[in-house]
């Protein structure tokens, strides 16, 4: 199972104990907490786990445990003999993976809140990088169950170091720390200085005597250390500690337990109609792992958190894991180097590379300039000044600028700004908005979608005689194969309906356009709307040649034609739909692109605006006027930047290691029946073609789409659209699921969505559509 039980329970007390190095005393400290734990609560449990253990069986930390704590429940998960660190001592055995190791240790924990209230210890093994089995740092091991730390400091020579670092490790990765424990040393003095900083940071410590020297024969040594044991366990100032995090953990599952009822008094939610929102519906999220969240549970009677898988990829911008400690370490890099600094006529670092890095991935030698901002929408607005600019220089028209529209297709949706969202339709999302004036045309399209297992191209409602009649494919390879299309009934069709609509719109109705926006392949806010990629292609591909723009003799092969094309990639772009840019899908590129989302791996905000050096030209003058006057105070921000290259570089490596490539086989066998030409873009995506088909043929469903990432589930409504309530019944049975696990998506109207990220687990998405079929079929 992907899925993983509650690591925080309101009757268990569950402490990690993390040494800041190797030979720190941690399972000193952890006898004498466990003594103290059973003394202050005399009638619950205490437990003690030792993960990976290294070592001869007689020395084991469990045992000493045991023999010098006899009232605590001790356990071994996984022992090697060898004295070694675990990812050596593991290689003479069955391989053990981390996803192994946590659901071990998630499973004694659940084994014992189920059998009673108390106090369990669970000690790691060496330092806080020390390897585990795998070979991986043991604070990334640990990172999900983000338990609370209890850590041992080191005492010895270069311990303030050590013990500081090791803080900072852990803290990075989202780590809580309850307290410190240090033993007390006359030379080094590390207590003191260590007490003194942990509590500027609020942080409470403990300083203990050290152990005594070993006894001269066994049974000496085992009589000091038991009466050192019952002693430390004794003092007032250990008790104190144990009442402290006794009450850290309580107070932490009343935050949660109010934290919804403090919401609905405070926040102002986007996207919400707050007549439905009650302290009851409100998510409170914990904490974020990979593909879940750990999100509160109020019917829960013990068990607090429950995971629930992110099937909205946190609005589309999660693609390498929540909490990835690669991007977070980038982060931090990047702040302690520069934290933030002014980015007009300055370059840094971060900002370059990545530019140079994103300019190299897409490939498209009409695209040379990077140019920054804060999100998708203020990108679009961006990319909308430059193109209308660049075409208003060229034509030169004899009216006012505000009368310039764009060409776009129904349905797209491409901002909250004043200029990203005048160039979209009239739709729920603009038409309450005082200062919203559409400014263009919007093309209806033919739609992809699989119906009872069929994959067909369909025309809008009442336009078959422009389009054609609906068309079955043997495929979805099939449906990208432009090239042999291009000469196809379809093909000439959608090119005679564009001509015909541009004809009337310039010719008869005197309208003029200064750029051509689309999402490419899907719409997103729009519905998940899937294009036919072959109307995109020539939509394009008119617009460039058409006698209806009569563009000036152009320079080069890169410079634009006809009007600029933007494509609005911000939803799209960098493997949401398998491909590093869906402008690969088309086979068509634009001139200017906008990339956002899965930019930063959904870390933090950022947008690249890339454009041709013909769109950039278009604003070189004499004044500073005739510059592009935009930019925000956090242009470039050199964290953002920073995070976006180490994104994009793991998102390329993850396709060059071949991990899609199951997925890519599951969807190239299903078009080997097809007659696809070698020029085709393969299609495919990481939702499994045989379950795309067989929800297909639920009775609740109209149709479904899947492609890269993205799995979109159109329910039966007679009154389809936005305002349509037809999926939410299927998102509230997803999100109730089961106490152990649970799914959060978000709908569009009839349109039930489901985002995987670009490392989710084939077994986790096999779950998912598990739960799927079985809620619809």
């Amino acid at each position: 199972m992907p899925y993983k039980p509650s690591s925080l329970w309101r009757s268990l007390r569950a402490y990690q104990i993390y040494g800041a190095n190797t030979n720190v005393g941690k399972t000193i400290m952890s006898t004498i907490l466990t003594k103290a734990f059973k003394r202050k609560f005399p009638s619950q449990n205490v437990w003690y786990l030792k993960p990976v253990s290294t070592g001869p069986l007689d020395e084991a930390d469990d045992r000493h445990i045991a023999r010098f704590s006899p009232d605590t429940k001790t356990k071994c998960l996984f022992q090697f003999d060898e004295p070694v660190s675990p990812h050596i001592a593991a290689r003479s055995s069955k391989p053990l993976s981390d996803t192994e190791a946590q659901d071990k240790v998630l499973a004694h924990l659940t084994a014992c809140a189920e059998s009673g209230a108390g106090t369990v210890l669970v000690e790691t093994a060496g330092g806080v990088h020390s390897p585990t089995p795998s070979g991986s740092s043991q604070a990334d091991l640990y990172r999900p169950l983000r338990l609370p730390i209890c850590l041992v400091a080191d005492h010895h020579l270069g311990g303030i170091s050590a013990s500081i670092s090791a803080f900072e490790s852990l803290h990075i990765r989202g780590y809580d720390l309850d307290t410190v424990l240090q033993f007390e040393d006359g030379k080094y003095q590390n207590h003191t200085y260590l007490q003194e900083f942990f509590e500027r940071k609020g942080i409470s410590s403990l300083s203990l005597p050290p152990p005594p020297p070993r006894g001269q024969t066994e049974e000496e040594d085992q009589e000091m250390m038991s009466e050192y044991y019952e002693k430390m366990s004794n003092l007032d100032k250990v008790e104190e500690v144990i009442t402290t995090l006794a009450e850290q953990h309580a107070q932490r599952i009343e935050n949660l337990e109010g934290m919804s009822t403090r919401a609905d008094s405070k926040i102002w939610y986007p996207f919400t109609q707050h007549r439905e929102v009650s302290p009851q519906n409100i998510m409170t999220i914990d904490s974020a792992s990979g593909d879940f969240f750990q999100t509160y549970n109020p019917a829960s009677k013990d068990g607090t958190l429950v995971p629930t898988f992110d099937g909205s990829a946190s609005w589309w911008t999660q693609g390498l894991g929540h909490g990835n400690p690669e991007l977070s370490l980038a982060a931090a890099y990047a702040a302690g180097r520069y934290g933030h600094v002014m980015f007009a006529g300055t370059i840094h670092e971060p900002a370059l590379q990545l530019a140079e890095s994103l300019l190299h991935h897409l490939n498209n030698p009409r695209l040379s300039k990077v140019f920054y901002s804060d999100n998708g929408s203020t990108g679009m607005e961006v990319a909308v000044k430059m193109a209308l600019t660049a075409s208003f220089e060229r034509y030169k028209w004899d009216v006012p600028k505000e009368e310039i529209g764009i060409i776009g297709l129904k349905g797209s949706y491409h901002g909250d700004t004043i200029g990203a969202m005048d160039a979209s339709e009239p739709s729920v999302y603009n038409e309450r908005v005082h200062w919203y004036k559409g400014r263009g045309h919007w093309f209806d399209f033919p739609q992809v979608k699989m119906v009872k297992g069929k994959w067909i191209v369909e025309p809008p409602k009442g336009m078959e005689s422009e389009f054609g009649d609906v068309t079955e494919f043997a495929s979805l390879a099939e449906i990208f194969d432009i090239n042999a299309r291009l000469g196809s009934s379809a093909g000439r069709k959608y090119s005679k309906h564009i001509e015909e609509i541009l004809d009337r719109l310039i010719n008869k109705e005197g309208k003029i356009f200064g750029a051509l926006v689309m999402e490419p392949v899907i719409l997103g806010a729009g519905g998940m709307l899937f294009a036919d990629p072959l109307f995109q292609h020539l939509l394009t591909s008119v617009i460039r040649t058409s006698r209806l723009f009569p563009s000036r003799a152009h320079t080069s092969a890169t410079t634009w034609t006809g009007l600029p094309v933007i494509h609005d990639e911000v939803f799209t772009g960098l493997y949401r739909l398998g491909t590093f840019t869906p402008s690969t899908l088309l086979q068509s590129q634009p001139d200017i692109s906008v990339h956002a989302k899965l930019l930063t791996g959904g870390l933090v905000p950022l947008c690249c605006t890339v454009a041709s050096k013909s769109i950039f030209d278009a604003f070189l003058g004499n004044e500073k006027r005739d510059a592009l006057l935009h930019g925000h105070s956090y242009t470039a921000h050199p964290v953002g930047c920073h995070v976006a290259g180490k994104s994009i570089a793991k998102l390329v490596e993850i396709e060059k290691e071949g991990i899609w490539d199951s997925a890519k086989e599951d969807w190239k066998s299903g078009s080997r029946l097809a007659s696809v030409s070698d020029q085709a873009v393969q299609a495919w995506s990481v939702w499994s073609r045989g379950f795309v088909k067989k929800i297909s043929y639920s009775r609740e469903v109209e149709s479904v789409i899947a492609l890269g990432s993205v799995l979109a589930i159109k329910l039966q409504d007679e009154n389809s659209g936005y305002s349509s309530t037809a999926a939410t019944g299927l998102q509230k049975k997803l999100l109730g699921g089961s106490d152990d696990f649970k799914i959060h998506v978000r709908v569009l109207g009839n349109v039930l969505y489901m985002m995987a990220s670009q490392t989710s687990r084939s077994e986790t998405l096999r779950s998912i559509e598990k739960s799927l079929l079985e809620a619809l079929c």
